[in-house]
């Protein structure tokens, strides 16, 4: 079995390529070089989906269905790719998504992870699921930081959670609303995943539990929104939107921001995927707070398209942990700076020059 965190040279080795080939130059030579560097069902766990994986899967292919329509003749000598989330600057609308368990990566875990995001400038939104806790995650980073949470043991022991990132200097929470129940992922089961021994949820390893506390199931509802608001004056995202109906309700109840996702492709075999959500999403919100999209980012041309069709910035959760297990820290920053580097070819193709130059008019849906 390879060591799961072998360095860039080792990991180049370990897959085939000989001395000399050059630093991965796409996302895709990423992930064949963390497959190899990863133990078989930390991988699994990592690129598995729910049941037959049909939307893990069409998460890449609906982006396939999007054509560009790029314009000519413009001056594109200079484009620039920086934005603001919740009123954060971030020097490209590319973000790391929560992901759990990046300690079967890298054994700097969240920690190297955030670092990465921080060297390329941008956000990290890291999981109350992380083996690192977010304290020093917090410490391990330049870059800005979101906390996305689970409610977990019960409303009280979330609640010091969520003190506890208030604290840490995080600058918005993000509720994950697709979680209530666990999908069935059938590589986890068969491979009878569980985290390893030297791993923990950092986040809740000294959660007391006792006559006082309630357990609570991972589902949450409005009102669990209804509670959070009521706890905490930093920006609400939530996590999981897939219609134009819950969208409506979520800014109802005055969300800072709603990140269009299926959860990678696992929870709900069938849903939609995020990119086919998006526009009835971004036509419901109509402007009242930030829309985001997670799934299926692998490249420049997929940010332009999410981009065009209202994303306000895209996050990116598997590639991340592909750089991660690679080369750590310097592994996430360079498959940020790969997107970024391709988004800004795009657009001078495109012909657009800044991020608010992308509209609806540059793509066409097959």
């Amino acid at each position: 079995m390879i060591d799961s965190w072998q360095t860039l040279e080792n990991c180049l080795t370990c897959s085939g390529v000989k001395d000399g080939v050059m630093e991965p130059i796409n996302l895709n030579e990423y992930e064949a070089l963390a497959q190899a560097c990863m133990e078989a069902a930390f991988w699994d766990y990592y690129q598995g989906g729910s049941d037959d994986e049909v939307t893990l899967r069409a998460c890449r292919s609906d982006f396939e269905r999007i054509r560009l329509r790029p314009r000519m003749l413009v001056d594109v000598s200079t484009c620039t790719t920086d934005t603001t989330v919740l009123g954060t600057p971030i020097s490209i609308p590319i973000m790391v998504a929560p992901s759990a368990f990046h300690g079967m990566a890298h054994p700097e875990g969240e920690c190297a992870t955030a670092q990465g995001a921080g060297m390329a400038g941008t956000l990290m939104a890291a999981s109350a699921f992380s083996n690192r806790t977010l304290e020093e995650i917090a410490q391990a980073t330049t870059g800005p930081l979101w906390f996305q949470l689970y409610t977990y043991h019960s409303l009280q022991a979330s609640e010091a959670v969520v003190r506890r990132a208030e604290a840490a200097g995080y600058r918005a929470i993000v509720l994950t609303a697709d979680l209530p129940r666990l999908g069935k992922r059938e590589r986890d089961i068969r491979n009878k995943f569980e985290l390893p021994a030297h791993l923990q949820t950092a986040n809740f390893a000294n959660v007391v539990i006792d006559e006082n506390y309630v357990p609570l199931p991972s589902n949450v509802t409005w009102e669990t929104l209804d509670w959070l608001q009521a706890i905490t004056s930093l920006p609400i995202l939530v996590k999981g939107i897939l219609t134009a109906e819950d969208a409506h309700l979520a800014v109802e109840r005055g969300v800072a921001g709603i990140i269009v996702s299926n959860h990678g492709g696992r929870q709900l075999d069938g849903a939609v995927t995020s990119i086919e959500a998006l526009p009835e999403i971004v036509e419901a919100v109509a402007g009242r707070c930030e829309v985001y999209l997670d799934g299926g980012i692998r490249r420049g041309t997929d940010v332009l398209k999410a981009l065009a069709l209202g994303a306000r910035a895209v996050l990116v959760g598997r590639p991340a942990i592909w750089g991660l297990a690679v080369n750590g820290a310097e592994g996430v920053r360079h498959v940020l700076e790969i997107l970024r580097n391709e988004l800004e070819l795009d657009m001078a193709l495109c012909g657009c020059t800044t991020l608010a130059s992308i509209n609806r008019s540059l793509v066409k849906v097959l």
